[in-house]
C-alpha cells in the first residue's frame, strides 16, 4: 500500500474496547499520533502491540488539557503536510480511504475538508451511506488551523483559509451505548455546553428552551435521514433532542438562581 503523508491524531483515555479498529483502518498513513491522558486499562499494550506490528506510531502521555487542549496538543506533534483528527472509536470507511489520495491532491487555496460521519445504531447497525451527521472540518494542512480553546465540548478546528466537503465517504462512529449510558453521556456533555455558554455571556430564552429540542430532531430525523433506520433512528433522533433541553434547561437554571437564588420560603407558600 502506497503511504500517505498523512498524520492522523487521535486523544484517548481507556480506549482498550475501540482503539484497535480505528488504528487498523488507518493502515498506511505516514504516522499515527496518539496522546494518553492516563488510561489505566490495556490501552498502552493495545498500541504497543501495533507499534510492534510496524505501525508509525508515536505514543504520548499528557495530562488532561479539556477536550480542545489536549488535540491541540496533539496536533502539535504531526510532522505531515497533512494532518487527520480521528476519536478511538471511530473508523474510516473504504470509500472515505480511497478518497483520501484525492483530497491531499486539492490545489493549495484548499486547506481544509469536511467529512461525514456515520453513527451505528444499537439493533440497527451503521446508517446508511446517504443517512449521516454533519459533515466536520477533520483534514487539515499543517499549520493552517488550530483548535478554540475556549469550546470545553464539541471541539472544532478554526480554518484559517478555505475549506471544502468531501462527498464521498464517512467516518464510521462505534460507540453502542444503551440509552441508559447514552443519556448520562449527554448530561455531561449538556453540562459542558451550558457552562461554556453562560461563561459567554449567552442569556437564557424560553423560545429556545421550547424549540431547540424540537428543531434538533428534525434536523437529526428528517434532513439528516434516521427516519430511515426505523426505531433506532428514532431513539437516536430523541437523544439528540434531550440533549439540547438539558443544554437549554441548564443554562436558564443556572442564570434563575443568580436571580433568586433557592430559599425555604415556607410561610409565605403558605399564605397563598
Amino acid at each position: 500500500m502506497t503511504q500517505l503523508p498523512i498524520s492522523a491524531f487521535i486523544i484517548c483515555l481507556n480506549e482498550q474496547d475501540y482503539l484497535g479498529n480505528c488504528l487498523e483502518s488507518l493502515e498506511g498513513f505516514a504516522e499515527i499520533v496518539i496522546v494518553d491522558s492516563g488510561s489505566t486499562d490495556g490501552t498502552a499494550l493495545l498500541v504497543q502491540s501495533y507499534i510492534d506490528r510496524g505501525f508509525p506510531i508515536r505514543f504520548i502521555c499528557e495530562p488532561w488539557r479539556g477536550y480542545a487542549g489536549q488535540k491541540q496538543f496533539a496536533l502539535e506533534h504531526c510532522s505531515h503536510a497533512w494532518c487527520f483528527n480521528i476519536d478511538a472509536d471511530e473508523r474510516l470507511d473504504a470509500a472515505l480511504r480511497a478518497e483520501l489520495p484525492k483530497l491531499i491532491a486539492a490545489p493549495p487555496e484548499v486547506i481544509g475538508w469536511r467529512v461525514a460521519r456515520r453513527p451505528y445504531l444499537i439493533g440497527y447497525g451503521y446508517t446508511p451511506a446517504h443517512v449521516r451527521e454533519r459533515k466536520n472540518l477533520r483534514l487539515i494542512r499543517q499549520g493552517a488551523g488550530r483548535y478554540d480553546l475556549s469550546q470545553r465540548v464539541h471541539e472544532g478546528l478554526v480554518a484559517e483559509g478555505r475549506v471544502e466537503r468531501s462527498s464521498v465517504g464517512s467516518l464510521l462512529h462505534y460507540r453502542p451505548l444503551v440509552i441508559d449510558e447514552q443519556i448520562l453521556k449527554e448530561n455531561k456533555y449538556s453540562t459542558l455546553k451550558a457552562d461554556q455558554q453562560v461563561a459567554e455571556g449567552r442569556q437564557a430564552k424560553v423560545s429556545k428552551l421550547v424549540f431547540s429540542p424540537l428543531l434538533y430532531f428534525l434536523r437529526l430525523y428528517f434532513r439528516n435521514g434516521l427516519w430511515r433506520c426505523g426505531a433506532p433512528g428514532f431513539i437516536e433522533a430523541m437523544t439528540g433532542a434531550v440533549y439540547a433541553f438539558l443544554t437549554q434547561a441548564k443554562i436558564y437554571q443556572r442564570q434563575a438562581l443568580t436571580r433568586r437564588p433557592n430559599v425555604d420560603d415556607m410561610e409565605r407558600g403558605s399564605k397563598e
